[in-house]
This record gives structure tokens, sequence and C-alpha cells, in this order.
């Protein structure tokens, strides 16, 4: 993101949607204001990229399966994916697995962040971005995962 009301993808990653997707959904998972996410998403869709963004927080491992429910709320609300059952695995799928990565150093921590989830025809992108509380020696962790997703439904 150059700026926080354009999206400028190049030429390599407009032939690479699978980065595209990626790259959407790791900086609105990064973002710091509603208003950044906001101006993010509009400018993404204008990209043809589809974007959310859930806030997170509280006990690490308490809060994966809340955490998987809100992103797939999300991803519904915004349009990034529909209400089927290909698009809802994608997005669990890849919940899951990014919160996975990040398993190994936050399990026993409070976290807060934000996940951001990210369409660019058939590729889906789950980014987690998390603050890792240690009294005040706080750890950050982000983590990418990736699925495909029927572009016949996509919308």
């Amino acid at each position: 993101m150059q700026g926080s009301d354009s999206y400028h993808g190049n030429e390599h990653e407009k032939a690479r949607p699978s980065a595209a997707a990626a790259r959407a959904a790791v900086q609105i998972a990064m973002s710091t204001s509603r208003d950044q996410e906001r101006d993010m998403k509009r400018a993404f869709l204008d990209a043809g990229i589809r974007a959310a963004a859930v806030d997170i927080g509280g006990p690490f491992i308490q809060s994966i399966a809340r955490t998987v429910e809100n992103v797939l709320v999300a991803a519904k609300r915004e349009g990034v994916i529909q209400s089927s059952h290909p698009h809802e695995g994608a997005v669990t799928g890849a919940a899951r697995e990014a919160l996975a990565q990040l398993m190994p150093r936050a399990a026993g921590f409070n976290v807060g962040g934000k996940v951001g989830v990210a369409r660019c025809g058939e590729h889906l992108s789950v980014a987690v971005f998390l603050e890792i509380g240690l009294l005040h020696l706080d750890d950050v962790g982000l983590a990418v995962a990736h699925r495909a997703v029927p572009a016949a439904d996509a919308g």
C-alpha cells in the first residue's frame, strides 16, 4: 500500500493474483484504524481484490474458535466470499492454518491484533498480525495462509 488511499499493484503482481491476495491480506491486517481499513478496501476493490479485517484479542488458545468464526462472518459480510461450502471451507481452513503458524510463539499468552482476508479471483489469503503479550515485553507475529476458491462462485 502506497499511501492510505490507493493500491498500486505492479505488473508482476497483476500476473500473479495469489501474490496480490496475500499482499492485500497482510496490508489490511496491519492497518491501524477503521478509516485506513475502509480506504484500503476501496483501493483493493478498484484493483479487483475484495478484502475484510477483524480485530482479535484475548488468551490465544481460548480465542482460536471465536477468531475463525469472526473471520468467516466478516468475509461473508464484506463480499470476499459467498455463502457456499467451498468458500466457507477455504476461509476457515486458511484462518486456522495462519493461527497454527503463530501457535508456538503465542500459546499461553494474551494477544491482540487483526486478521485480514482478501480474495483476487480464485485466490484467497488470510493474514494474522498479532502483538503477543509478555509483561511489558511484547512480541509480534505475522502469518499468512492461502487457499483456492472456485471461480464460478466468485462474487
